[in-house]
């Protein structure tokens, strides 16, 4: 497999730099591609790039939409590029980088549909004695150059949830993508300029997030930040930032709740399918399973014979379930929790079997709320099952959590099921399915340390546009 080279793009040109940062198989460990290390000079290039276009080159809200309808239409000629493009560079299934380019298309569209439909709304100054004759109402205009910093796991869909919105709201970006799956978002501003996007519309810079992220908040002509990642990182972001907004889509630990009136099969056959996609690499993934005494023993068996019949190995084979992680490194590090578990008194249902970056699906059980498997995210093919007697007692252990960004929940109970939406304290509740449920549609973010904002394109536009109050003296 030949590798490629690929160099900062800024200003539509491509810019060399000294050093290079290489890019691996996650499957092989074949090197595939190399990418430019940034210096600090190449953001401030960057940003000026952005900015400079933003001030000058207007493109209309048509001419957003159909720019972003033809990407949407070019990225469906071309998607078996983008797919071998993903399960290479991420490690995934052919399965999950289908379905990453089918709801990546899905997203432009959307986008571009929003593009022509940004608006303001009218305000009843009349309300205010002494105001009959004026007019009110605002409108919406974009906030300028976006610094969006993207992550490894969905390189694609997660880059153009903050790419498409932004363009459809009018604005300019410099990103960021994660040095171990950079080339996605070289291939998607590749496509955007083939659809008509002018050139410096979107910059890339490549580097580490120590480096090239700290240089991006440091430049105060970013107008707003778009992060998905860890925590600590997202805490970093904010502070930095000052008084800028940040839209930050965080960590979680999913708790998904199956109570002793759930469709048991059901429950069991999407928990186990959404337990292990992406080898767990999914921050609304499902992670802690908190099941009704009463159907423990048969729900357990039940899950059970659907994650034994997940095909574990090869991403490049259509029929593998489960690929690598990221790195050898997070393998063993997930591996290191669950057995730091196993000591502690967690048993585990099935053999405990790591090849290189690929760690087969875990399942454990006897596990107390302070494991690490249980109270942090452990981003890997690792699950909970958790039984309870009770269900507030279940509501207030799926709450015990610095996160907040999705819950699941199966019952047959309308009633349990609204109690559920009002008593989980998460961004996102799921009613007979799981936590990972996600339509690109919706608004999607979390609370407590989930982070901040909402992404789908409606309310993402809303995060990247100004409300600015206009009145009218008649």
């Amino acid at each position: 497999m030949n590798h490629k080279n690929f160099h900062l793009y800024i200003n539509g040109e491509q810019v060399h730099t000294v050093h290079h940062i290489p890019v691996y198989h996650k499957y092989t460990g074949e090197l595939i591609a190399s990418i430019s290390k940034a210096e600090k000079q190449h953001v401030k290039e960057a940003v000026s790039a952005a900015e400079k276009i933003f001030k000058s080159d207007k493109l209309t809200a048509y001419q957003r939409s159909n720019i972003l309808s033809k990407a949407a239409d070019l990225m469906e000629q071309r998607r078996e590029d983008f797919e071998v493009s993903l399960v290479r560079e991420v490690g995934k299934t052919r399965k999950d980088a289908s379905g990453e380019l089918d709801r990546t298309i899905n997203t432009i569209r959307l986008s571009a549909e929003e593009a022509k439909r940004i608006a303001g709304e009218m305000i009843p100054l009349q309300a205010t004695e002494g105001s009959d004759n004026r007019l009110g109402f605002t409108i919406r205009v974009p906030k300028g150059v976006i610094g969006v910093i993207t992550p490894f796991n969905y390189p694609l869909l997660l880059g153009i949830h903050k790419i498409a919105p932004a363009l459809a709201a009018g604005n300019t970006i410099v990103i960021k993508p994660a040095t171990s799956t950079p080339l996605a978002t070289f291939q998607l501003v590749e496509l955007l300029e083939e659809a008509g996007l002018p050139k410096g519309y979107v910059n890339i810079i490549t580097g580490t997030g120590s480096e090239v992220g700290e240089w991006l908040l440091e430049d105060e002509r970013i107008a707003m930040y778009t992060f998905t990642g860890s925590g600590e990182v997202g805490k970093h972001i904010k502070e930095r930032s000052g008084l800028r907004p940040v839209a930050l889509e965080l960590g979680n630990n999913s708790p998904n709740i199956v109570h002793n009136d759930a469709d048991l099969e059901l429950a069991a056959k999407l928990t186990a399918s959404r337990s292990f996609h992406n080898a767990g690499q999914a921050c609304i993934a499902v992670q802690r399973l908190y099941v009704h005494q009463s159907v423990l023993k048969e729900f357990t068996e039940n899950y059970l014979s659907h994650v034994q019949q997940l095909i574990v190995g090869d991403p490049e084979k259509t029929e593998t379930d489960v690929g690598p992680m990221i790195s050898e490194k997070d393998a063993i590090r997930s591996e290191e929790w669950v057995k730091e578990a196993i000591e502690q008194g967690a048993k585990s249902l099935l053999p405990l079997k790591r090849e290189g970056a690929v760690l087969y699906p875990v399942v454990l059980v006897d596990t107390n709320p302070a494991m690490k498997v249980v109270c942090k995210e452990v981003f890997a093919p690792i699950v909970c099952i958790i039984p309870y007697q009770d269900i507030e007692e279940a509501f207030h252990s799926a709450n015990q959590s610095e996160y907040g960004l999705q819950a699941g929940i199966f019952t047959r109970d309308l009633q349990l099921a609204m109690r559920a939406a009002k008593v989980l304290e998460y961004g996102g509740v799921i009613i007979n399915d799981v936590s990972t449920y996600r339509n690109d549609v919706m608004p999607y973010g979390g609370v407590k340390n989930s982070g901040l904002g909402k992404e789908g394109p409606h309310y993402a536009i809303q995060e990247m546009t100004d409300e600015r109050m206009v009145v009218m003296n008649l």
